[in-house]
């Protein structure tokens, strides 16, 4: 689980004349990831593309113009069928041809039906006017302008205008039409030149006769006729896409596998008489790869496993002596497995079982590991469900999470959405299990009335009496965050020690030394009366009583002489990658060790955050009476009734109402109330994914993958195809 599957390095050389059967063969296993030969080997050339690959190209590219056309999507496909070479010779020319004519006969109708739409939008504002268009324009001496203005703007400019001698103006909805005659001395232009000091959006004139209304009339009627016509060419174009849908899918998918095949040659190192094709596979398939080459084409190719790659970090992929071939094989081959193609990294399989796999989109959002990396799936599977779950720690919203993760698994084949699904239904499992813990359900307490008599084994510390919790949270969250940040550090150090040992040693070991020290010390009693007081009482009796308060000051020693161990093995590698400044850099990035640690403080944040939230949601709906004073006030929900103040609920003291309650305001605050308690809860919801599921995936991403993970292995792509709308020719 932590490391990605074993893959080996595997040669197939063999006989031109027998290359094409060594492609189809190898396809239908989709098994070999191809190596890219780069041309470095004297007398060998990258292959050619196979006879009809171009025609293949193309027709594949028309298939997918024509789905694009269509809108065609994996929902239209029918059954799974044979496509045959001549059913892509004749029926897909016929649709093409088909599907061509009623697309240009849309696209000229959608030009047209704008063209009339622009026209009306034009016109419209003339229509207002009640003035004939052809009394807009045609005049030798009086000058009209129309356009959008406040009609005693105009007026006002006209009559203080001395080029202007008599002018007329009509108004409607924001449009006015103005005639002017200039003076006798006044330019051509003499109307615009007086309308520019006028908020006046100019408009032009239809080139049109008659009244405006009935162009308008004439323009909606013609806009109706190329809806109409538009609506009956996408009928078409639908009844098409019913007709072929399958078809082009399936069309698409044969084409697509022959570029795949006619292509391959392009990565083989050939000669005029011989090939050479290498590529990874999973190591425990190897003889899978053999047995089937040796049916296809007898001991007419070779086929060697070159290297089996180890796990060795910083780009240097190892190899071990690879296993005995079998009798299609080479014998032994020797353990530096010859020239290969190329020094590439393995591609990444990563190696989780089921439960595990949903986690990898959270690891593949970053990147994904590379081959020689640690893979930290596992450890978001065992952490980020317990970071979220004991965020929010409620079995109603932990229900109702586990339903939506049901769902995105179960209604979707998209591997993403389904990942989604099952990260959800854990989470929301840890959100239900610290819920019966807390003994809260939607942020009620009778959970816990019900399933531990009124007293959960943990509280969530919201309230004054549980004060003590809160405390504790915190002091747990950095525990919880040390022993996280550990984990990644020992990670760190087990990818760099085989291959720097004293790097491995100052960089990851030194961190775990000053991690362990300076925290046992902050531990320890020694100095006591710096620390704060609940680092000593959390463990011993207040809220838990596990008899720790403290390690002893000579543990508190110890502590101190371990971090300055720590410390100075770090300033060593500071100074070794940097000189005398790196002491200075190490100092000052030797202080997140307190940063990085105190950086899970906010789980118990968000915990506390989101049960306030969910209290002043049912504190709206329910209200909620105060029992004791001071640090041994209780707050309780009016769910049945409001008890007065000074009477007795369980031995103890009403001391006052915090609030009284919609629900119990009458019915017109009971139906406000409802909307407050549902909408409330529902953004209670929300927000536990927005800020404890931000906030938990921060601290892996960042405290912990920041510690050891770097990312950016390659996809394992096969050569071959997933069939879905084909059957074997």
């Amino acid at each position: 689980m932590l490391r990605p599957e074993r893959m080996s390095k595997v040669s197939v050389t063999g006989s031109r004349a027998v290359m094409d059967d060594v492609i189809e063969t190898v396809h239908e296993l989709n098994l070999v990831h191809l190596s890219d030969y780069d041309g470095s080997w004297d007398g060998f050339e990258p292959g050619d593309p196979v006879e009809g690959a171009d025609d293949a190209s193309e027709k594949l590219v028309t298939v997918r113009s024509i789905e694009s056309i269509l809108d065609v999507d994996e929902e239209d496909a029918g059954p799974n069928r044979i496509v045959t070479d001549e059913a892509l010779e004749d029926e897909l020319e016929s649709v093409r041809t088909e599907v061509n004519e009623l697309d240009d006969r849309r696209n000229e109708l959608e030009n047209e039906l704008r063209d009339v739409e622009e026209r009306l939008g034009s016109v419209k504002p003339f229509a207002d006017l009640g003035i004939d268009l052809d009394l807009l324009s045609g005049y030798d001496t009086l000058q009209v302008a129309v356009g959008e203005a406040e009609e005693e703007d105009v007026r006002q400019a006209l009559s203080d205008a001395r080029s202007i001698s008599e002018f007329g103006t009509f108004s409607g909805d924001g449009t006015v039409a103005v005639f002017a005659y200039p003076a006798e001395d006044a330019a051509d232009d003499a109307l615009d030149e007086v309308l520019v000091g006028v908020d006046f959006a100019s408009l032009d004139v239809p080139d049109a006769e008659g009244s405006p209304e009935e162009y308008v009339e004439g323009l909606e009627h013609e806009r109706q006729k190329l809806e109409s016509k538009l609506d009956s060419v996408e009928n078409d174009l639908e009844n098409v896409k019913l007709d072929t849908a399958g078809f082009l899918l399936a069309a698409e998918e044969k084409l697509s596998i022959d570029v795949q095949k006619a292509e391959a040659p392009l990565n083989f190192a050939t000669t005029e008489n011989a090939f050479v094709a290498e590529g990874w596979i999973p190591t425990d398939r190897y003889t899978e790869l053999a047995s089937a080459l040796g049916d296809a084409v007898g001991d007419r190719v070779e086929v060697d496993e070159l290297e089996r790659a180890s796990y060795d970090a910083h780009g240097v992929h190892g190899h071990e002596e690879p296993a005995s071939q079998d009798e299609h094989g080479s014998g032994e081959v020797a353990a530096d497995g010859g020239t290969t193609m190329d020094d590439e990294q393995p591609p990444v399989v990563q190696d989780n079982p089921g439960a595990v796999k949903p986690f990898e989109l959270l690891v593949e959002t970053i990147n994904r590991p590379k081959y020689f990396e640690f893979d930290p799936t596992v450890v978001l599977f065992l952490t980020f469900p317990a970071f979220f779950g004991f965020m929010i720690g409620d079995l109603g919203y932990g229900l109702l999470y586990l339903g939506v993760g049901y769902w995105l698994y179960s209604s979707f084949d998209n591997p993403a959405f389904k990942s989604l699904g099952g990260i959800a239904l854990w989470a929301g499992g840890f959100t239900a299990l610290f819920g019966v813990l807390y003994g809260e359900i939607f942020g009620l307490h009778q959970l816990g009335e019900v399933v531990w008599g009124g007293h959960p084994p943990i509280k969530k510390g919201l309230q004054p009496v549980n004060s003590s919790f809160a405390l504790s949270w915190m002091t747990i969250s950095v525990l919880a965050g040390l022993l996280h940040m550990t984990v990644g550090y020992i990670f760190g150090f087990i990818e760099e020690v085989g291959h720097n040992p004293v790097d491995a040693v100052l960089e990851s070991g030194s961190w775990v030394l000053l991690f362990a020290g300076i925290w046992t010390w902050i531990f320890s009693t020694q100095a006591q009366g710096t620390k704060p007081d609940f680092l000593f009482s959390v463990f011993n009796g207040d809220p838990f009583a596990f008899g720790f308060g403290g390690f002893s000051p000579a543990v508190g020693t110890i502590g101190l002489a371990i971090g300055g161990v720590g410390f100075l093995l770090y300033l060593a590698g500071e100074v070794k990658h940097f000189g005398g400044p790196g002491v200075v850099i190490g100092a000052l990035e030797s202080l997140s060790v307190l940063s990085d640690a105190l950086s899970y403080t906010r789980i118990a944040a968000v915990l506390l955050a989101k049960a306030g939230m969910a209290f002043a949601v049912n504190l709206l709906f329910f209200g909620v009476y105060v029992t004791g004073e001071g640090s041994h006030a209780e707050w309780h929900f009016g769910i049945g009734h409001m008890p007065e103040v000074g009477t007795m609920y369980h031995g103890h003291e009403v001391t006052s109402h915090m609030f009284g309650g919609l629900v119990h305001s009458g019915i017109a605050g009971l139906l406000v109330g409802l909307l407050v308690l549902v909408i409330g809860h529902l953004l209670v919801l929300a927000l536990g994914i927005t800020s404890a599921g931000l906030q938990a995936v921060r601290l892996e991403y960042v405290e912990f993958f920041g510690k050891f993970y770097e990312g950016g292995g390659e996809e394992y792509e096969p050569f071959g195809y997933d069939r879905s709308y084909t059957t074997q020719d």
